[in-house]
């Protein structure tokens, strides 16, 4: 027929054999890769293949070889990001040795697995089992049937490699953390009852247990996926605990959700943690604190051990065991101070000192100690503590991360500060943040642009403390040097800063005075309201108050947001009711006054409490190379309701 096409014969490998002048087995030889052939000839059948445009058959290979080169990865649950991660490091390993992977998943279903598992390995050379849940005997006799195997997240009798997660180190550095931030109950959410990894979670609480009596573990029914950590919500609340350690971080992902929406704050109210660290886990709302597990790693480990096994050049099968970190995020945080005392009710706080002196006695005096590297301050007289200054390293970089106070106490544990709030996550505490310096912010989350609006840009900087120290002379007093660096790591300004505390007559006082200096460069220090956005003058030491029950604004101008908003009062205060986790109410003034002179207040009390002195109200704030800007406030923070006389009184004395 004119214009048909014919096919081309495919070549095979006797036509190879011809050209080359070798017999078929020698080609074969020579395709598989063996070197028992005279490398003069095996080039002369490679020239020949490739002149003939020859393709081995895979079929063929198989069967020459007696083998499929693939293996069989068993996993319990596939849609787990962690055994994704597991199966990417096999997969990129094997593909290495021209082996590709099978997956087969039996659903957390331990009485199906053995059979899975038997099918995958007659359709394949060798075995992964990832996390087996079936028990201990029916995996052992399992074992010698699909031989070669390697287990991971199980340790084995013997006959198999196996590498195993130290998930009871793990739940220890988890539990540790918490309790050093004074969490004394807390809730476990249980993974499958199959799973031998949450056996290992149980052992790292039991020695928690055993280090502090004081210590009380929670133990509630979850699982190991989103909707299980959702669903436990509930029982988490219902059981009054100040922090919870989910199975994984999934289930950290369904709890925090479901306490979202419940109107619960993390790490306000309870403190949330996981394990895993998965890639999700650092861009949770809050992030979130997990344990990192090399789960790629693993995959490329137990593809190496299996790969021995298969070429017959393994030695006697060991567990092979894996170390993990803690990674410290937003989602943990110290006790709630009402549910540390909620143990005591009738407990009464000390009086406070009848005087007010910069250290006020030895016996009284607030006093800044380093625990576990973190500066924290306390009240000399009962060790209350009153606040403590974290470092912020590990805050999120659209945060802006920055050194700040958190939590701040008053005398009979009320907390006075907020950090990452659900409606500015980037509040934390007390800090020094501003949205513009030279075009970088240093107050995190969106900036405002000229006839744009505000805008998510790149454009975030980081304060970092190069040399916190505690005055040897005065320890109610904390210094620090923090180097402001803009988004690309380039230093902008040096900054010192004094952090100090003393007893009032009715209360206590907090100072922070900073000192910025342009050594390296002109600064412009601008503010959303300086570039077109009215009555948006932020950025100086803000303080970020919590919601209360009730909040009332005092100030030298008269009562409520607006009168204090964009005045240069010398003292503003905030009035809340408080209500505590058993629904007692306390109320406390928050008075806080202004270090240097008068700058307008940028204030809000109905969205969400808070204020800062502008250091760019309406105008840019131009520093000369060289030059220095002094900012920061004082604040006396009482427990009870002051009227506007009394605040303006207590003010005159902090000035």
């Amino acid at each position: 027929m004119p214009g048909a096409k014919t096919r081309r014969p495919a070549v095979t490998i006797a036509d190879v054999a011809r050209a080359a002048g070798v017999s078929r087995a020698t080609v074969s030889r020579v395709m598989n890769g063996r070197s028992t052939v005279d490398p003069t000839i095996s080039a002369r059948v490679q020239e020949a293949a490739i002149e003939l445009s020859y393709r081995p058959s895979n079929v063929a290979r198989s069967l020459s070889l007696g083998r499929t080169t693939t293996v069989a990865l068993v996993v319990p649950d596939l849609g787990n990001p962690v055994f994704q991660q597991i199966l990417g490091g096999v997969s990129s390993a094997a593909g290495e040795d021209g082996y590709r992977v099978l997956v087969a998943d039996s659903a957390e279903d331990p009485s199906s697995e053995a059979a899975i598992a038997r099918e995958a390995r007659h359709r394949c050379d060798a075995l992964i089992l990832v996390s087996p849940r079936m028990p201990d005997a029916a995996l052992d006799a399992l074992l010698p049937e699909v031989s070669p195997a390697v287990v991971i997240n199980r340790e084995v009798a013997g006959g198999a490699p196996s590498l195993v997660v130290d998930y009871a180190d793990a739940t220890v550095q988890v539990v540790e953390h918490l309790v050093e931030l004074g969490h004394r109950r807390i809730a476990y959410l249980a993974g499958p009852a199959a799973s031998v990894s949450d056996g290992a979670r149980r052992r790292g609480l039991t020695l928690c247990c055993e280090r502090h009596p004081d210590l009380e573990v929670v133990e509630l029914t979850a699982g190991s996926d989103i909707a299980a950590g959702h669903a436990a919500a509930p029982a988490v609340l219902a059981s009054r605990v100040t922090a919870a350690v989910a199975f994984n971080d999934l289930v950290s992902f369904g709890l925090l959700a479901a306490l979202n929406e419940a109107g619960v704050a993390v790490p306000t109210d309870i403190s949330v943690a996981g394990f895993d660290d998965i890639e999700l886990a650092r861009y949770a709302t809050p992030g979130l604190t997990t344990v990192a597990v090399p789960q790629e790693e693993l995959g490329r480990h137990a593809w190496r051990e299996l790969h021995a096994v298969i070429d017959n050049t393994a030695s006697v099968a060991e567990a092979t065991r894996f170390g993990v970190r803690l990674e410290v995020r937003a989602s943990t945080g110290p006790v709630p101070r009402t549910a540390a005392r909620a143990e005591t009710p009738a407990e009464t706080p000390a009086a406070p000192a009848p005087h007010d002196s910069p250290a006020g006695d030895a016996e009284q005096a607030p006093a800044w100690a380093l625990e576990n590297g973190v500066p924290v301050l306390r009240r000399s007289a009962d060790h209350v503590a009153l606040s403590r200054y974290e470092s912020g390293a590990g805050l999120p970089t659209i945060h802006s991360p920055r050194p700040y106070l958190h939590p701040v106490h008053s005398l009979a544990g009320v907390p006075l500060t907020e950090s990452g709030p659900v409606d500015h996550r980037h509040h934390y505490g007390v800090s020094l943040a501003v949205a513009d310096v030279n075009g970088t912010s240093h107050w995190g989350g969106r900036t405002f642009v000229t006839d744009v609006g505000p805008t998510l840009l790149p454009n975030h900087g980081r304060q970092t403390s190069t040399g916190t120290v505690i005055d040897p002379l005065s320890p109610n007093l904390l210094l620090d040097s923090v180097v402001w660096t803009d988004e690309h790591g380039e230093p902008q300004l040096d900054e010192r800063r004094r952090i100090g505390a003393r007893l009032l007559q009715d209360g206590w006082a907090l100072e922070w005075r900073s000192t910025l200096h342009a050594a390296h460069g002109p600064l412009e220090i601008r503010s959303p309201a300086t570039n077109g956005r009215p009555g948006a003058g932020y950025g100086g030491v803000f303080w970020r108050l919590p919601i209360a029950e009730s909040t009332r604004v005092l100030s030298a101008d008269g009562d409520g947001q607006d009168r204090a908003h964009g005045s240069t009062s010398p003292w503003v205060a905030f009035v809340q009711r408080h209500r505590d986790a058993r629904g007692g109410e306390r109320t406390t003034t928050t008075v806080l006054t202004q270090t240097s002179p008068a700058r307008h207040w940028f204030l809000r009390s109905e969205e969400y409490p808070g204020a800062c002195p502008a250091l760019a109200w309406d105008t840019p704030l131009h520093v000369p190379a060289g030059g220095t800007v002094e900012t920061g406030v004082v604040a006396a923070l009482v427990d009870r309701e002051l009227d506007a006389g009394e605040a303006a009184a207590l003010a005159a004395g902090l000035r």
